[in-house]
């Protein structure tokens, strides 16, 4: 399988990924003005809670049996590895490069949510038709079946993942995003009549943003008006209303961490993927919906019709969003080239090194196509469901669409060229 070949299946994905992004953001836009912003909100909150449920489920309970398990069982592992680097190297990135409190969440979760499911169900079985391909030993067909296998194990176990771990690095971004911007506007400012009077006139010329109390005053040096930058403005309500901050106990903080791991497993996806689980682990469960001539089998067509609509919708949504992501945007070009270079330099090496340490301890099977399939999700670009989140918690959605249009970009050639090298490495 030549260089180019593999090159244009690889970015079929990509390119059907940017088309219909194109479509979402004319749809958008002021020439259309179809999807307007509270289209956009009402359409993410379908897909959230019926939409990606549907598709993680029909999935999930054809493909996964007790079998599957016990043979794949490094594949979750495989990818709770990917998740956990992610979030460390974000975690790092974050620290270097300082972008404002409520984008970190933000960029961990670009750094450690990748696309699981979507691509790998198109680029891996369409590796499997291609001429030449080293997997292809036992037949097109069956290796076309191993390919869906994977790709849709890894679309359930991903998204266990995401509405789990990545879920809540977007929430916590979400509410500390919409705590700054109460404080911005109620942060009181009497600490005296010369404090109120300078912070009214403050308050005349660069808005509720510009609060401060005594603890602490901003520069003398500085003056209202343009000379703020909108980091600023952000921040200035965390330095001056945020100073009572007092010791819960360890009991309340383990109540509250309890709380916010069962509201999390609450989440639609995360109840489907459960759900999915279960009925393809239990075989009386499986025989009532999946097979011809099950008694529900209608139940899992339908799911599976509702499921379809996933990908495009979440895909209009993130072009729509791209039309506000190109106007303006509080996110720095370093951190878009942080997370460039984590997905797409870091992992796959990292990713390469792992599965290769699995392989010679014995832990995987002698399936070549498994282990590339273990090493492609270290090199895929970040997931869509991102978007989805930050659409559901309101933060950060025109950084959200320049990280997406960068990073896809980028994966046309990036994902090819290590795709390339995973198959030479395992021919």
């Amino acid at each position: 399988m030549g260089f180019f070949s593999f090159f244009l299946v690889a970015s079929m994905p990509i390119i059907q990924v940017l088309l219909i992004g194109l479509i979402g953001a004319y749809l958008a836009s002021g020439f259309s003005n179809v999807l307007t912003t509270s289209a956009r909100r009402d359409m993410n909150k379908v897909v959230f809670t019926v939409f990606t449920p549907s598709l993680i489920f029909a999935s999930l309970a054809k493909t996964v049996t007790l079998e599957d398990v016990i043979s794949w069982w490094f594949m979750p592992v495989n990818i709770a590895i990917i998740f956990m680097i992610g979030s460390i190297l974000g975690w790092i990135a974050c620290n270097i490069l300082k972008p404002p409190q409520h984008f970190r969440g933000l960029i961990m979760a670009f750094c450690s949510a990748g696309n699981l499911g979507n691509l790998l169900l198109i680029v891996v079985p369409a590796v499997c038709d291609e001429d030449g391909n080293p997997f292809a030993k036992e037949g097109r067909s069956i290796c076309r079946s191993r390919a869906l296998s994977y790709s849709s194990l890894s679309m359930a176990l991903g998204g266990l993942f995401i509405w789990t771990h990545t879920y809540s690095l977007m929430q916590k971004s979400g509410k500390l995003y919409h705590k700054m911007q109460s404080k911005s506007i109620q942060c009181p400012a009497d600490s005296d009549e010369e404090q109120s009077t300078q912070d009214a006139g403050r308050a005349k010329e660069d808005g509720p943003a510009a609060c401060t109390d005594e603890e602490a005053p901003l520069p003398t040096s500085v003056k209202p008006g343009g000379e703020h930058s909108e980091e600023n403005r952000l921040e200035a309500p965390l330095l001056s209303c945020d100073s009572e901050v007092s010791d819960k106990g360890f009991w309340r903080n383990l109540k509250d961490a309890v709380h916010q791991f069962i509201e999390e497993l609450m989440a639609p996806p995360t109840i489907a993927a459960i759900i999915g689980f279960v009925v393809g682990l239990v075989p009386w469960l499986r025989s009532l919906v999946i097979g011809d001539g099950a008694p529900f089998e209608v139940v899992q067509d339908s799911l599976q019709l509702m499921g379809d609509g996933t990908i495009p919708c979440i895909t209009l949504i993130l072009g729509g969003n791209l039309t506000q992501g190109l106007r303006k945007s509080g996110i720095k070009r370093t951190v878009i080239i942080a997370v460039v270079c984590i997905r797409f330099v870091i992992l796959p090496v990292i990713g390469i090194a792992i599965v290769h340490a699995a392989y010679g301890l014995g832990l995987l099977s002698q399936d070549p196509l498994y282990r590339y399939v273990l090493m492609l999700q270290f090199a895929l670009p970040p997931a869509m469901n991102i978007g989805t989140m930050a659409q559901l918690f309101d933060v950060g959605q025109e950084e959200c669409s320049v990280i997406f249009l960068w990073t896809y970009i980028v994966c046309a050639v990036a994902l090819t060229a290590w795709s390339t090298v995973f198959m030479s490495v395992l021919s």
